[in-house]
């Protein structure tokens, strides 16, 4: 099925989100919108989907003009979406997620029998591994993107809407959604992709849209070079491979030793682990998600219960502090879910940057917040992470994913640290703010600062690490260094020692 937009514009305040926005997408193709953080993307893609409404300009489907005023009119065109940030309810099973507004009852009671088949049928049809009975809180993020997925499908959807899928998918996961977005294109469905990440759109796209400010920049090939796309996403050249200078490592600033972390029921996490990071160096640690990084990071800032070692701050003992304490002793803290761990939403831009040190000279004297200068700092620190944002006293709820993020690491990354735990610090950033990270995490590395990087992205770890260990169910199964090569670093991740 294709859809056209033609002239749609969208203003909130004095900011305009799209500014007179035309696209086309053909009957089975797979169109990219490309763009950085704040440019427009989803903004543009929810309209589409009714969940927002277009100041003006018009949708046409199949060249015929349609009203879409909320998703159920997007839903009757044929129109699915699936969102950055899962519209999935935890505690309820893969079928009642997705029979949920669509119930289908008999004599006034819920049946799920057909929802429960159809199910089956589009996982057999997709090869999706996924039990209909089970509940959405057990099961992986890639898994519960395909229940988004078969959510959008099993209703019918001719176009298909993905606003930055792989946004948190392990690279296993990302290639899996991409040939999922093959076979779903064979099968006539035309697919809008929303992403920043330039290998991605170039492996799977049809055609790639460029959008910058609210504007089209322009409409290209996937064969255009990603050096043009990045450059055409941010307005000026990009580099993509960062410059990392020779530098030799101080004392050791980070030890672990024998560190193991249960969760509540008793099973290992983590299982006597050990590692160190001196002062000037990058250790990355690689894995496949869920081998126990998350809980590594957690477990240093004392954000686990169940922790049994020693971790050690320069050569103090920091295991059984509080959190508090760890920021105190000099640890920068990037979490990698932001949402849960890196910001109060309700909270205003201003209030989170100044979360770690609001009882501190200069933000408070004597008990009392120095507003001007919490002000001053505020705007600084905006301008210099390029947080997109119409106000500093916006709520952290009002920010784009990525913008989410670089209040994080502006927070993180002002204070005077001598350690940064970094996991998944580029996540839902786009290729402009990823180089900025990059630069900032070398730059503490110049400092003197050591560094604790955990990623899934290969690139990443390969690009940023002097070192690389590898963590495999919770224990470092090797550690190499980063002229490594992808097929022997995947096996490790794999867990062949």
């Amino acid at each position: 099925m294709s859809i056209e937009l033609r002239g749609i514009t969208k203003k909130f305040g004095a900011l305009i989100a799209n500014d007179s926005i035309d696209l086309k997408v053909a009957r089975g193709e797979i169109h990219a919108i490309l763009g950085e953080n704040g440019a427009g993307k989803s903004t543009l893609m929810n309209i589409v989907y009714g969940l927002v409404k277009a100041d003006s300009g018009k949708i046409f489907v199949e060249e015929k003009e349609v009203t879409i005023n909320e998703p159920a009119d997007a839903l009757k065109y044929g129109i699915g979406m699936v969102h950055q940030h899962f519209m999935l309810i935890p505690v309820f099973t893969v079928a009642e997620n997705i029979a949920l507004g669509r119930e289908q009852t008999k004599s006034g009671f819920l049946t799920l029998e057909e929802v429960k088949q159809k199910i089956k049928s589009l996982a057999e049809e997709f090869k999706f591994d996924i039990d209909p009975d089970a509940l959405v809180e057990d099961l992986p993020v890639g898994v519960q993107q395909r229940v988004e997925i078969i959510k959008a499908l099993i209703y019918d959807a001719k176009v298909l809407i993905l606003d930055e899928p792989t946004a948190v998918l392990t690279p296993q996961e990302t290639d899996e959604l991409l040939s999922i977005m093959r076979t779903l294109k064979k099968k006539g469905t035309s697919i809008i992709f929303i992403t920043h990440k330039l290998r991605e759109v170039q492996e799977v796209a049809d055609k790639i849209t460029i959008i910058r400010l609210g504007k089209v920049i322009n409409t290209v090939l996937s064969t255009t070079s990603q050096e043009d796309l990045a450059s055409m996403m941010v307005g000026r050249e990009v580099d993509l491979v960062p410059e990392k200078k020779a530098i030799n490592p101080g004392k050791v600033i980070l030890d672990i030793k024998n560190l193991s972390v249960a969760d509540a029921s008793g099973r290992k996490i983590i299982n006597s682990l050990s590692l160190q990071v001196r002062a000037g160096e990058i250790l990355a640690i690689a894995g496949v998600q869920g081998n126990g990084q998350s809980e590594l990071a957690r477990a240093i800032v004392n954000l686990e219960d169940h922790v049994l070692g020693s971790i050690k701050l320069d050569q103090k003992e920091i295991l059984g502090t509080t959190v508090q304490d760890s920021l105190r002793e000099g640890i920068a803290y990037i979490p990698e879910s932001r949402e849960l761990d890196g910001l109060i939403s309700s909270f205003s831009i201003v209030e989170n940057l100044i979360l770690d040190v609001h009882d501190l000279s200069p933000v408070a004297n004597k008990g009392r917040l120095d507003s001007d200068f919490i002000e001053k700092n505020a705007t600084k620190l905006v301008k210099e992470f390029d947080i997109r944002t119409q106000s500093i006293f916006d709520t952290a709820s009002s920010l784009s994913g990525g913008n989410k993020q670089k209040v994080v690491l502006a927070r993180e990354l002002s204070r005077e640290v001598k350690l940064v735990v970094a996991s998944q610090p580029t996540r839902g950033l786009d290729v402009g703010s990823i180089e900025f990270v990059y630069e900032k995490l070398l730059s503490e590395r110049s400092a003197n600062r050591a560094i604790l990087l955990i990623s899934s992205e290969l690139d990443e770890v390969l690009e940023l690490a002097d070192r690389i260990a590898v963590i495999y169910k919770g224990e470092i199964v090797g550690e190499v260094s980063p002229d490594v090569s992808r097929e022997k670093l995947g096996l490790m991740m794999a867990g062949i020692k």
